[in-house]
């Protein structure tokens, strides 16, 4: 609208005013929230989202850089960085941009590592996966991966080839380690925080988005994480799992589990972030017992 990028979500206030969408004084107003230089948004939907300010930052750095990392993951899909975090730009055209709230890292990807997402350029998905596979402790790199090759249906081990073609590039050597833990299939962030809670504590890596088939119900059951020789499952329980109609369908669902012979281990973000030992303590038992 008006040749605008972004208008009305994130753009450029000088050129809505060149456009005549809009005036300085109404951008001054309670409508518009400047976040970055001459960078503003629609305030009406409250306080500005990651995503939202992931698309503003690309407007500040337009035609001379682009969204890269978390903000590149979640302009592709593949949510996975902190919400509060800041957005995160790869610029190339001024060496000197710097901005509280904003993450610059000054550096020039290839053609072939860029993409345009509606009208925002960002890092490719696989390149976005390389970039966060080298930064960050290992259960955050791991996450990353794993969000981008499930959103884009790459594997892994395909992220080798940056490895080799970027020798000596801070984070490079860790990228082998990320890779060998990363898994296309896991089904959200939380449940790759799950699985690397068991791998790091010392257990047998389970199975990922495992199928157990029920004859009698004609369907199939997916368990985000199991043992199947042991008829372990292991699942996240988000909060998409509080609403009325997914809490009766997870009472039939775990039913049928236990008919057939299936014990599920069920936590919550709480126990994720803030309880881990005892999740592997529980399923160290559990293993104990079904051997």
């Amino acid at each position: 609208m008006g040749g605008v990028p972004g208008w009305p979500v994130a753009f450029r206030g000088s050129a809505a005013v060149a456009a005549g969408l809009v005036t300085w004084d109404v951008l001054r107003g309670p409508r518009y929230l400047r976040i970055l230089p001459d960078t503003y948004v629609d305030a009406r939907g409250g306080e500005p989202d990651f995503a939202l300010r992931s698309h503003a930052a690309y407007r500040y750095v337009e035609g001379r850089g682009a969204l890269a990392l978390h903000s590149a993951a979640e302009v592709l899909g593949a949510s996975c960085g902190r919400p509060d975090g800041p957005a995160e730009v790869f610029v190339w055209a001024d060496r000197q941009l710097r901005h509280p709230g904003l993450t610059v890292r000054h550096t020039h990807p290839g053609p072939d590592d860029l993409v345009e997402v509606g009208s925002v350029l960002v890092t490719s998905p696989r390149r976005t996966a390389y970039d966060l596979a080298r930064r960050g402790g290992l259960v955050q790199r791991v996450t990353a991966v794993d969000a981008l090759a499930n959103a884009h249906g790459f594997e892994p081990g395909e992220l080798l080839r940056f490895a080799a073609q970027h020798p000596g590039t801070r984070g490079n050597r860790d990228v082998p380690k990320v890779l060998a833990l990363a898994d296309r299939r896991a089904g959200s962030p939380m449940e790759s925080r799950l699985r690397m809670v068991i791998v790091l504590g010392g257990l047998p890596r389970p199975e990922v988005q495992w199928v157990v088939q029920d004859e009698v119900a004609r369907r199939a059951l997916w368990l985000d994480l199991a043992y199947p020789e042991h008829r372990i499952g292991i699942e996240y329980d988000g909060s998409v799992h509080t609403a009325p109609d997914a809490v009766l369908h997870d009472i039939a669902r775990h039913t049928a589990l236990l008919d057939k012979g299936w014990r599920v281990y069920r936590y919550t973000k709480h126990d994720v972030l803030d309880r881990p030992d005892r999740i592997v303590d529980q399923l160290r038992r559990a293993l104990a017992r079904a051997t």
